[in-house]
């Protein structure tokens, strides 16, 4: 890449090999680039995932719905290798048309449902079991709030500082300096929402909860971007701190977060999860 000052041409066109380190992946157009049928098991959900934070809400949720007795919320969760691009398969595709994890098939009613966005899945799961999301009233709403707060807010922090400071193939000053003021304007919005109750959305723990700690919980506990939480000094945010660490030592999180991952330690991977017994053994 050079450091002459870019100068936009009048049509833009794809350039491939543009550098990166999903470059491989990426593309400008939707829909199918190979054959795939996903495979399907015996529970009534079939969860279509990776362990990424977007992909860690769901299984989160799963595992928290089967901690508090919701026997029913049995799944089946099935790894999809977005590095190898098995998201644009013609049947993950055709659960999510815009491939992207994590992708849902609920066949617990009488017509099967394709569920695709964390966040409408979150709240799928939550009505079907009357959990993690009061029915009505202002407590409703205060969850929604936080849930599609994170739902616009994060990929400023994936896509925006996640991309600038650990993936992009050089670094800039510019989209870093951007990307680093806003990440640490949301941990300051959350960190003076924790200073005034025990949740994000109030007295009782919620979706809104399990949609960003995987995101943020992750960056204060220094999960996230190697050496981003030194470099965003996250222990400044000491409410948020206190919040991450109490969900973080939730079994249902515990287990969740390993779901679908196949990196790092093995003691913390359960690339599949067809049952509890998936996890013998497991950092949990």
């Amino acid at each position: 890449m050079s450091s002459t000052p870019y100068v936009p041409p009048k049509v833009w066109t794809w350039d491939a090999a543009n550098g990166g380190q999903f470059a491989n992946i990426n593309r400008p157009i939707a829909g199918a680039t190979h054959d795939q049928t996903l495979p399907k098991g015996q529970h009534p959900f079939q969860l279509y995932s990776l362990a990424t934070p977007n992909g860690q809400k769901v299984s989160i949720l799963f595992e928290e719905l089967l901690e508090a007795g919701h026997s029913g919320a049995e799944y089946d969760a099935w790894l999809i290798n977005i590095g190898k691009g098995e998201q644009f398969g013609s049947g993950f595709v055709a659960v999510n048309p815009n491939s992207k994890i994590p992708a849902l098939m609920d066949y617990s009613g009488d017509t099967p449902l394709r569920l695709f966005e964390s966040g409408s899945i979150l709240v799928h799961l939550a009505e079907k079991f009357g959990a993690f999301l009061p029915q009505s009233g202002p407590e409703r709403t205060e969850v929604m709030n936080w849930l599609f707060w994170q739902m616009g807010s994060a990929p400023f922090v994936g896509g925006g500082f996640g991309h600038f400071f650990a993936y992009a193939p050089e670094k800039f000053e510019y989209p870093i300096n951007r990307y680093a003021m806003e990440t640490k304007r949301q941990l300051d919005v959350l960190d003076r929402r924790l200073a005034e109750v025990e949740y994000i959305a109030g007295a009782q723990y919620s979706i809104a909860d399990m949609a960003i700690w995987p995101w943020y919980g992750a960056m204060v506990l220094g999960r996230s971007y190697a050496n981003s939480a030194e470099f965003l000094d996250v222990g400044i945010y000491k409410n948020l701190k206190r919040w991450a660490d109490a969900i973080d030592a939730r079994p249902g999180v515990k287990r969740g977060r390993l779901v679908n991952r196949n990196w790092g330690d093995v003691a913390e991977q359960v690339p599949e999860r067809h049952s509890a017994a998936d996890f013998a053994g497991k950092a949990v």
